[in-house]
Order: structure tokens, then C-alpha cells, then sequence
């Protein structure tokens, strides 16, 4: 990967929808060599997805929600079968398995505070493999971005 490639990344966090020629006008290169460039990078999965990111309170979706998971237990059947319970629950940004306290740190988007009451009752009451789960309400969503620096 060379400066080239990562001006490209750069810019396609910034805006996917870009063409390949307004790329290449951006980072000096031409468009035949801004989609060979892309496509190597997708296909060594540098780009894993190229998603829209919507904004939650225009679909209804006005609570923002930081749950902090433990379990009772960390064998590996129980942490599997927790991670494959998150990765289908629609509610769920994202999830990460993470070292400290809490087992998993969970951000999640749900309607209103009944639909998350709801949530921990399908997802944390009703499993004896969860031991506590702490939740922190979003008062304002400062910054929420998917890209990451890209470097050297």
C-alpha cells in the first residue's frame, strides 16, 4: 500500500459516492488506475463495506444506547453464543468483546425506552449466562464516524 492508496482511502470515508475520476482528480491519478486501485483493496479486504449512514431520529430511531455486558461466565460457548445472539439483533451497531470490567460493550439504537426495556429482556433477563449489564443514554451524539486514520 502506498501514499496513493491511502489519499484514496481518505477520500472514499469522506464520500464513497465519488467517481473514479473525481478521485483521481483529488489524489493525481487517473480513473483507470483509481478503480484498479479500489479493486485490489476490496478484494484484500482493506474495504470492507461501503455503507449510507442514516440518521437515527429521522427513522424514528431517537435513543441512543452504551451497555456495558458482563458474563457469568467467559467459556467459549457462552462468549460465542452471546456474539452470535448480538450479530442478529437488528437493535445493535455495534458490539465488541473487550478486556476490563464489562465482557462486551454494546451500542446499540432502539426507538424509545420501552423498545430497550424490551431488549434487555430478550437479550440479557432471559439467559442466565448474563451477570449484570450497565446502560448509559445518549444525551447528544457529538460525534459518530467509522473512519479511521490511515497511515504509513
Amino acid at each position: 500500500m502506498d501514499n496513493f492508496d491511502r489519499q484514496i482511502l481518505s477520500v472514499l470515508q469522506t464520500d464513497s459516492r465519488l467517481t473514479a475520476e473525481k478521485i483521481g482528480d483529488l489524489v493525481g491519478l487517473s480513473s483507470a488506475a483509481v478503480q484498479k486501485r479500489i479493486k485490489k483493496m476490496r478484494d484484500a479486504k482493506i474495504i470492507l463495506k461501503e455503507i449510507a449512514v442514516l440518521d437515527p431520529a429521522k427513522l424514528n430511531q431517537n435513543v441512543t444506547v452504551i451497555v456495558e455486558v458482563s458474563m457469568n461466565q467467559e467459556s467459549r460457548e457462552v462468549l460465542d453464543a452471546f456474539k452470535k445472539r448480538m450479530l442478529h439483533a437488528p437493535q445493535v451497531q455495534q458490539c465488541y468483546y473487550t478486556t476490563g470490567e464489562a465482557d462486551f460493550i454494546i451500542i446499540m439504537v432502539v426507538k424509545d425506552m420501552a423498545e430497550y426495556t424490551e431488549f434487555t429482556h430478550e437479550y440479557f433477563f432471559s439467559t442466565s449466562q448474563v451477570n449484570k449489564f450497565t446502560s448509559s443514554v445518549v444525551m447528544d451524539r457529538v460525534k459518530t464516524e467509522l473512519s479511521i486514520r490511515v497511515y504509513e
